[in-house]
């Protein structure tokens, strides 16, 4: 499948109200963004949501290798996506990489489980930006309707975004990533600790917004994000600014 620009255009005022627990971000170039609690970005201006590293079959290719693993997390996986969609009323989704996991977890299973969902949003765009799991996995199947593009990929003619699976500068634009996992952790007064995941935020003319990992089954890295980021912690149902 030939890479192809597949976002819906559309305007603010026909978008609907972010969902609850968003946090927005202003862009350099005027773009808003939300931040959603459900490890997503929501950018109204285009009705378009980015979700990055769902990882789709990893927990299959797991139990291939012996581990013992749970189940489900294909399931958990479309259920959110699907809330995700309804909540936002997206015109188009755009996987920011890592769609796959492994040549070994993408058997007939899988797609028999991932053609229902894509039949059930027919009407949503979706385009995956090629991860570095994807190149190993292979490409989701043609039945699938799901557009191929290369990183850093324009979303919109003209638009200051760039969507992407590693984190990467592009001079005059704001790129959207994945492929950290990023994670915060914060520490209570009884020297315990919880790790969350989150956005890391980096302003200025080259910025760069990392996504959370979607995957149910994905885990998190601590360390991943550079000192000078702005984290925003998904703490259940809301997005909230951490401090420095």
């Amino acid at each position: 499948m030939a890479s192809s620009s597949h976002v819906t255009d559309g305007s603010p005022a026909s978008a609907p109200p972010a969902p609850a627990g968003a946090h927005p971000i202003t862009l350099p170039g005027g773009s808003l963004l939300w931040l959603l609690p459900q490890r997503a970005v929501w950018w109204p201006t285009a009705r378009t949501v980015f979700v990055a590293d769902v990882h789709f079959g990893k927990a299959a290719s797991f139990r291939r290798a012996g581990q013992p693993v749970p189940h489900g997390t294909t399931a958990d996986n479309l259920a959110r996506l699907d809330a995700l969609l309804a909540a936002t009323g997206a015109g188009a989704l755009v996987f920011l990489g890592d769609f796959l996991h492994a040549r070994s977890g993408a058997d007939a299973a899988l797609w028999a489980q991932l053609l229902p969902w894509r039949e059930r949003h027919a009407a949503v765009q979706m385009t995956l930006v090629r991860g570095n799991h994807d190149v190993h996995a292979g490409d989701p199947p043609p039945v699938l309707r799901i557009a191929l593009a290369e990183e850093p990929w324009q979303p919109l003619p003209g638009c200051e975004l760039r969507a992407c699976h590693h984190p990467q500068a592009v001079p005059g634009a704001t790129v959207l990533a994945g492929h950290w996992h990023p994670a915060v952790t914060l520490h209570g007064r009884a020297r315990d600790a919880l790790r969350l995941p989150c956005f890391a935020w980096q302003p200025g003319p080259s910025a760069l917004l990392v996504l959370p990992a979607f995957g149910a089954f994905t885990g998190t890295a601590r360390d991943a994000v550079v000192p000078a980021a702005q984290r925003f912690a998904i703490a259940g149902a809301r997005v909230v600014p951490v401090p420095p």
